[in-house]
């Protein structure tokens, strides 16, 4: 029985998601660090702003931030070791630090350098993503293939995928999904298409910023984007990290993967409670939790008698 830490991506970001945090000597600690890493080179701390939130960049180290905090505070705070790490797109890299294959530091400056490249990437024409509910990938795939400028960008559950791309094919993949029964398509608060060809040089430029980082040894199992399945190397880790953000995310395959390496409870990182919603119809066996929807004393309460 073991116990797995997820970690949201962009499109869970909140305003004042930093500021709302619970205030411990450890959370502070966190908080205190980003702000020491922001001062020495100018950068802006206030990256949980309303506004500030609106850049991509912005949004990746707030949630970076925010999972680093969280995971700090599970293991200092409350005796929580997690046997593997899970993030979902951005939220990969918090998941990385957890398992102590790249320092804190390392993180925040790999994340803004990804979400710049990201916007360079996508700063011709008007870019998005949007997550078909209801309708299994088969017909999302379907309805990418139509378009030059659309893609599988998410395969989250069985019955829900993100698709990448311009705007004007989302659109088309709205009505198209209408057409074949969806629930919905709902647009995700991302202005940029992440995880399709449109960031290869992102990912290039990515494995070799990454490729310069010292090699530490996982202290945990590390769940990857690009194929859903667990690695123990930091070169496993720092490999998915650098090609996700042009491949697609493949949450659904890591989730089921979850009982049969024998997790029993899964906590998912603020803000929000998406990842929790989705593993518990990916993985129902598994006890999954959000410490956005309840304080870290209970969380850890019920985490430590689902692992026992």
């Amino acid at each position: 029985m073991s116990l797995a830490f997820l970690f949201p991506g962009q499109g869970s970001q909140q305003p004042n998601m930093l500021k709302a945090l619970p205030r411990t000597p450890v959370t502070e600690a966190v908080l205190d660090e980003f702000d020491s890493w922001a001062d020495a080179s100018g950068r802006p701390t206030d990256v949980d702003g309303s506004d500030t939130l609106r850049d991509t960049a912005h949004a990746q180290i707030a949630l970076l931030v925010a999972g680093v905090a969280c995971a700090r505070a599970l293991r200092e705070d409350h005796g929580l070791t997690p046997e593997f790490v899970a993030g979902h797109s951005v939220g990969a890299f918090a998941a990385a630090v957890s398992a102590g294959v790249v320092t804190f530091s390392e993180a925040l400056a790999a994340v803004e350098l990804r979400g710049n490249l990201m916007k360079e990437a996508c700063a011709q024409g008007d870019w998005g993503m949007a997550a078909v509910i209801g309708l299994p990938t088969r017909a999302a795939r379907e309805f990418a293939a139509k378009h030059a400028d659309l893609w599988v960008a998410n395969i989250n559950s069985a019955t829900q995928t993100v698709l990448s791309g311009s705007r004007n094919a989302l659109l088309s993949a709205a009505t198209a999904a209408e057409a074949h029964g969806a629930g919905a398509l709902d647009f995700l608060d991302v202005d940029v298409a992440s995880h399709c060809p449109l960031q290869g040089q992102t990912a290039d430029r990515m494995a070799v910023h990454l490729s310069a980082l010292t090699r530490r040894t996982p202290s945990g199992r590390y769940l990857t984007n690009t194929g859903g399945r667990a690695v123990g190397t930091a070169d496993a880790v720092l490999d998915d990290l650098a090609a996700a953000v042009a491949q697609p995310v493949r949450w659904y395959d890591a989730t089921r993967l979850m009982p049969e390496l024998g997790v029993t409870c899964a906590i998912e990182m603020r803000p929000g409670h998406v990842l929790t919603r989705l593993n518990t119809a990916n993985a129902p066996t598994v006890v999954s939790l959000s410490l956005q929807d309840d304080s870290f004393e209970s969380v850890a309460g019920k985490a430590r008698r689902s692992i026992q």
